[in-house]
């Protein structure tokens, strides 16, 4: 493996059909990393480090290695995660040795406190959130997971090691989790901000919190995580107001010489906000005017109306409810022809439907 990836960790899991196994862990991993080798061995090089499988007499010798203790983490909760999904029926024992060690904190949480709150606009609060070492947090994804009290005034438990690489959960309340962008990071200020979209309605926890938040507030966070832009000469960043702090922090970091068109759908013209690039901004804002959230197809046709060419200069990025997801991405993929790698559509939420949408491509 790499000399480069100093830190290692290494497991052997007993399976009735190891080379089936392999063979579709292979066939998963190959969208995310580099495949190379055979069918009875094989190693994947990810962005974040690499995953070796070794078939043996009855069982798959794994090692992961990586830079750093959270890059490890994930490659050990992969493995583990996706062994338990392609083989049910087994409940394979999977056991490390070296990594985290079980019971231990995880490498990627950090137990952050509110330090202010500010008004973004009339349905978009910034939440300013301090935590100790958060280098790792400004590389790897700009997503992360808060976990949030289940009630007021109760203390949750938080998510350690557990013996198998995955997240193992204290007896206790457990949290609530929500996925959300940091729209800025000043690592030796050991600050976070997160914009919260103020939803109406009960099941909105996210939208609660930000509301509610006090200085002092104490939330749960994992993360980095999340696909960002490929490089390319013209950019197409589209989505609706959940998706708005990741559009903005992305056009932030937009070098000059670049051409982005930023597609924004929002509920009306007082959610519109000041956004700053240096690279050559087209920004054009769509709004609802009092339609509800996830009725429109204002996104899906906007893009639709966009004339660029689908090859490798061209990028897009949009998140928005998972409806106009799916019909943007088949109009992408199968109207226009564009290749694959040069997208990444996620479906941020789902109409009628409270929580995450696991949904991207």
């Amino acid at each position: 493996m790499n000399a480069r990836l100093p830190l290692r960790a290494e497991t052997a899991i007993s399976l009735a059909s190891p080379l089936e196994v392999m063979a579709r862990l292979r066939d998963h991993f190959v969208e995310h990393g580099t495949v190379s080798g055979t069918d009875e061995r094989w190693t994947v090089a990810f962005d974040i480090g690499e995953a070796e499988a070794l078939a043996c007499d009855g069982h798959v010798r794994f090692r992961v290695a990586a830079a750093d203790p959270t890059s490890l983490a994930y490659l050990q909760w992969g493995v583990a995660e996706h062994v338990c999904e392609f083989a049910p029926a087994e409940a394979p024992e999977i056991v490390w040795k070296g990594g985290v060690i079980p019971g231990a904190p995880l490498p990627y949480f950090r137990e952050m406190r509110v330090l202010r709150a500010r008004q973004i606009t009339p349905r978009m609060r910034r939440l300013t959130l301090a935590g100790r070492d958060l280098d790792r947090f400004s590389h790897g994804g700009m997503h992360v997971r808060l976990l949030l009290s289940p009630e007021t005034d109760v203390k949750p438990v938080w998510p350690v090691m557990g013996k198998d690489g995955r997240q193992a959960w204290p007896e206790g309340p457990r949290p609530i989790h929500r996925v959300y962008t940091i729209r800025r990071i000043d690592i030796a200020a050991g600050e976070i901000d997160v914009d919260f979209v103020l939803h109406e309605g009960n099941e909105t926890p996210g939208a609660n919190f930000a509301r509610e938040a006090r200085p002092g507030d104490v939330v749960g966070m994992t993360g980095p995580g999340g696909g960002g832009l490929r490089e390319a000469d013209w950019y197409l960043l589209a989505g609706d107001e959940t998706a708005l702090p990741a559009i903005g922090r992305m056009l932030e970091e937009m070098p000059a010489g670049k051409k982005v068109v930023a597609l924004v759908e929002i509920a009306d013209h007082a959610e519109r906000q000041e956004l700053q690039t240096k690279a050559e901004l087209d920004l054009r804002w769509l709004s609802r005017e009092g339609r509800p959230a996830g009725t429109t197809k204002l996104l899906a046709d906007a893009i639709r109306a966009l004339d660029f060419a689908a090859d490798a200069s061209v990028f897009v990025w949009a998140g928005c409810e998972h409806a106009a997801a799916r019909e943007i991405r088949a109009h992408l993929h199968m109207e226009r022809g564009l290749p694959r790698r040069n997208s990444l559509i996620a479906a941020y939420w789902r109409h009628g439907m409270a929580g995450e949408v696991e949904n991207s491509d």
